[in-house]
């Protein structure tokens, strides 16, 4: 037996050997194709510039034929790093890319945009960004490190009213990239990054998984992109949008975002910078914050798009927003849980700005929405769930599914009575239009909508009906439960058709107007 266990050991030794031996060779193996910044006069020493001897790494290892970039622990102070094909940025732990500020002029000129400009001026340019590609394939940026983009501005306009990234020498994005496949962006971190911690237009193939971004204006930016996913991410957005699809019209032409799943994410509006360091202080109500919303940029539209199992904090609700002409069509939210909603909890619009060419502008279109298992705790006072249409444009097939929200209530006889504006050629914002005349559901200009087991709750007195309806052919209701203050109708209905009701006593007696 003794003798048996001795080869046993003496094997398992060897074998041991072997395996280190082969580790030992994969090593040396990888050291060839693994570019490390600092062979290239990187210092990371957070003072002096490093971008260029990053470049000339990137530059080496693509003309290798591609392979990992590697920044090993270190601050590296930065402007534009220029990506390319086959290209994989490792960030090691302990790596910073910081963004240097605007007075060291180390971010590439922002390019010429040759065509008339109908969108944002931070979705037209792109090479003055902290990182940035354009027209590459195989690209990923990966790894426990960090971006931090304190030198990027935030700004749309200079104060003179031009657009800003016409010729200024700022940075405004930390990742930013144009017409590219295949991209991987896992595990990072981005702090402070700018007008866009991520810009992705015109991409095929995209993943963004497992980010943690905690930044100043829009968090994820997928512009005219098709086949992505963005999932397991924390984007913490006071100022704007957390996960934001659009479909603008920086490629000169409508592009359809479709074939984008988003799920597993958490989105909020704390204070820049308390996600990252676990305080979670709550910002003041603003514009907008934190949410995932679709548009408004959205000349192409959005087709096949799925939201899944996120969480909502402390931040401006769900907005699907259609207002430049394009299609929004089968779009499906489900398990969403929202806590603190500012504003309102679900927003569904379709509006007239139909920013985009003349004569190629038309009424865009918004059918077959389906939302379910939405459950909302304190939610603002200010609007119900939102779906609304333009005259002789109706939002189609909208199903909204066991939806419970919880509202802060303190509507009064008058917000009731007030005439609502229509939304038009307005910015779609429901703050600028002001409290709705009903606490939980505002519906206009809609063609078969269908309401399954909805209930609200109000935390105070809501003097407000519970629904107001005002040209709708088609509703169906099976199970609504909700508080209705005395004096006050259930339902506010006018010219509204076809309307089927099951298993909403609150609602039996309303007879349309």
């Amino acid at each position: 037996m003794q003798k048996i266990i001795k080869i046993i050991v003496f094997f398992l030794l060897g074998f041991s050997l072997l395996l280190s031996t082969t580790g030992q060779a994969k090593s040396t193996d990888k050291s060839d194709v693994v570019y490390n910044v600092k062979n290239y006069g990187a210092t990371g020493d957070g003072k002096h510039l490093n971008h260029s001897a990053i470049n000339k790494a990137i530059i080496a290892c693509a003309n290798a034929g591609g392979g990992t970039v590697f920044f090993p622990a270190g601050n590296y102070l930065c402007g534009s790093i220029h990506l390319k094909s086959n290209i994989h940025l490792y960030l090691d732990a302990g790596a910073v890319i910081t963004g240097a500020p605007p007075e060291m002029h180390a971010y590439d000129t922002a390019e010429v945009f040759p065509f008339p400009q109908f969108q944002d001026g931070g979705h037209t340019f792109f090479h003055n960004s902290l990182i940035w590609g354009e027209d590459l394939h195989d690209i990923s940026i990966t790894g426990p490190g960090m971006i931090n983009g304190s030198g990027l501005t935030n700004k749309d306009k200079e104060k003179d009213g031009t657009v800003w990234g016409g010729a200024i020498e700022t940075g405004d994005k930390a990742i930013a990239l144009k017409n590219c496949r295949h991209i991987v962006i896992r595990d990072i971190t981005i702090f402070h990054g700018g007008h866009f911690a991520i810009l992705v237009t015109g991409c095929d193939l995209v993943t963004l998984d497992n980010l943690l971004i905690d930044t100043n204006r829009d968090g994820i930016d997928l512009d005219g992109c098709s086949n992505s996913i963005v999932s397991n991410c924390k984007v913490n957005s006071p100022n704007d949008d957390a996960i934001c699809p659009k479909s603008s019209y920086a490629l000169n032409k409508p592009v359809v975002t479709e074939n984008l799943l988003i799920t597993n994410c958490e989105v909020s509006a704390y204070r820049e910078g308390t996600l990252l360091d676990g305080t979670r202080i709550s910002s003041e109500v603003g514009w907008s914050g934190g949410r995932i919303k679709f548009g408004t940029e959205s000349n192409g539209g959005f087709r096949n798009c799925v939201v899944s199992n996120c969480i909502f904090k402390s931040c401006n609700g769900l907005a699907l927003e259609e207002v430049d002409g394009g299609e929004m069509n089968n779009i499906i939210v489900d398990n969403i849980v929202m806590e603190d909603v500012r504003h309102y909890p679900i927003y569904i619009t379709l509006g007239s700005r139909n920013r985009g060419p003349l004569a190629t502008t038309k009424e865009g279109s918004v059918k077959n929405i389906y939302i379910s298992n939405i459950h909302v705790l304190n939610a603002d006072a200010l609007s119900g769930i939102q779906i609304t249409g333009v005259p002789g444009y109706a939002i189609q097939n909208i199903q909204l599914r066991h939806i419970t929200v919880q509202y802060q209530g303190g509507g009064t006889k008058a917000d009731g009575l007030r005439s609502f504006p229509e939304l038009a050629k307005g910015y779609p914002e429901p703050f600028l239009l002001g409290k709705t005349p009903a606490y939980g559901l505002f519906v206009r200009h809609v063609q078969d909508l269908t309401l399954s087991d909805i209930q609200f709750e109000t935390i105070a007195n809501d003097e407000r009906p519970v629904m107001y309806c005002n040209d709708v052919n088609g509703i169906e209701i099976d199970g609504l439960k909700a508080p209705v203050a005395k004096g006050i109708p259930a339902a506010v209905l006018y010219n509204v058709k076809n309307i089927e009701i099951k298993h909403a006593p609150l609602l039996q007696s309303v007879v349309a107007d």
